[in-house]
């Protein structure tokens, strides 16, 4: 049993919904075999272990472990390739990048880079767009269960539209994707995804092979992207002349539903918000990619007003970077871009997008997202360089909801000190545990 006593920062209550920041200046919380067990002043929660051990982490702030809901596994080595479109990006950046996970030596490489950039970034948990080579998929989840991170992942699968050794058959989607969730779904904290690329290179023989592999599985999470640059959209139009609309086209194969999560829907119409909120779908809102490919400004007050969960997503490589702070700084730009269209955010709310948002979105809202008792100690502490911005704006900040405006304004990998996931100390001072090198 450990005591923590820190800082806190969560949003247990949805601010969307009325809720607003939960902030401690001196919390303690117990845990016990990896989840909070009390919560509250260090008088109130001393019995639980008088002679126990108490870190004290008040010269950081505490905050629950962030959840990235779309993050690309093999595409870390492509950040911060810019002035492309989506379509361009994709034939001149990822795609190449991506052929090369045939080799599982390589995609070895990648996933350590990979796992260590999540961790870094104090990301813990994440819905993952895996590979299109099985043997990169395990490669994935091995580094992943290396750390102890919460990862929901599955083989990416298409047969038009991208080059030739990314392609398969809807018989091969089939089987592997029944292989690797046979050896990984729900083995520790892993979860398999079924994940078509997107609509544009998967047909409608390949959306029903996806679909035969959920039913055959069970309990499987689905993942694709749906509505993020015009010209997709309009190929996708033509490609399924006899869906009603993008989402239609994953519908309509009873993809959708409580365990389903699509990326980006920027150009969503009423009628695909509608199908998304009746199937509780969620939608990972990824404002950093979508400005770098100049893909639009992503109608959230849209989503919220027709009922549609929202969390927010990296989008690793078309994104910027594995910080969710950056994501939700600019979601918070690009709300205020659209002015009377836009949803005015506080920091509250980006805090949730960022955690518990993101947590629910994944099915996880009873174990992770916040720091309550009963919830898994997946935390995060930051501790900002001395004579930093952050650290100055933080040391001149008595309110909270200031403070955390401030971390979303400035925070960065750098500021990430301390990571834990289900109790276990993953990253400590800045060191990441099983890297020689800090950040």
């Amino acid at each position: 049993m450990t005591i923590y006593r820190a800082r806190v920062l969560d949003t247990p209550d949805d601010p969307f919904a009325g809720g607003t920041l939960r902030a401690e200046d001196d919390c303690s919380l117990v845990v016990l075999d990896g989840a909070v067990v009390a919560r509250g002043a260090l008088a109130d929660v001393r019995h639980h272990d008088p002679e126990g051990l108490v870190i004290d982490l008040r010269d950081g702030w505490l905050l629950p472990g962030l959840v990235d809901t779309h993050v690309h596994y093999p595409q870390v080595r492509v950040i911060g390739a810019l002035g492309m479109p989506l379509l361009e990006w994709l034939d001149r950046c990822a795609l190449p990048e991506e052929q090369r996970l045939a080799s599982d030596d390589y995609a070895r490489l990648v996933a350590q880079e990979f796992c260590a950039s999540l961790v870094a970034a104090g990301t813990t948990t994440a819905l993952v767009f895996g590979s299109h080579f099985a043997g990169a998929v395990d490669q994935l989840f091995e580094e992943a269960a290396r750390y102890g991170l919460r990862v929901t992942s599955g083989l990416v699968v298409s047969d038009r539209g991208l080059p030739e050794p990314l392609l398969t058959t809807p018989e091969r989607a089939h089987a592997e994707a029944v292989a690797l969730a046979s050896r990984w779904h729900g083995v520790g904290h892993a979860r398999y995804a079924i994940t078509p690329r997107f609509s544009f290179s998967a047909s409608e023989a390949v959306l029903e092979a996806c679909a035969g592999a959920a039913e055959e599985i069970g309990d499987a999470w689905f993942t694709s992207h749906v509505n993020e640059n015009a010209a997709e959209v309009a190929e996708v139009a033509r490609l399924f002349p006899s869906a009603a609309h993008y989402v239609g086209t994953y519908d309509d194969h009873g993809l959708l539903g409580p365990r389903s999560v699509l990326a980006h829907d920027v150009h969503a119409t009423d009628a695909e918000l509608d199908v998304l909120a009746g199937r509780r779908t969620s939608v990972a809102h990824c404002p950093s990619s979508n400005a770098a490919l100049g893909s639009g400004l992503f109608p959230l007050a849209r989503h919220v007003d027709g009922g549609v969960a929202v969390a927010l997503g990296s989008d690793v490589g078309a994104g910027t970077g594995f910080s969710l702070f950056k994501e939700g700084l600019q979601a918070y730009f690009m709300q205020r871009l659209l002015a009377d269209a836009g949803l005015p955010l506080t920091p509250a709310h980006l805090l949730h997008l960022a955690t518990s948002a993101g947590a629910r979105a994944l099915g996880l809202g009873d174990r992770v997202g916040d720091l309550s008792v009963g919830k898994q100690f997946d935390a995060i502490c930051l501790r900002p360089v001395r004579g930093t911005e952050l650290d100055i704006g933080l040391r001149h900040t008595e309110v909270p909801e200031e403070a955390l405006g401030k971390i979303f304004a400035l925070a960065s990998d750098a500021d990430v000190a301390d990571v834990w996931v289900g109790g276990q100390q993953i990253a400590s001072g800045g060191f990441i545990r099983g890297h020689a090198q800090s950040r």
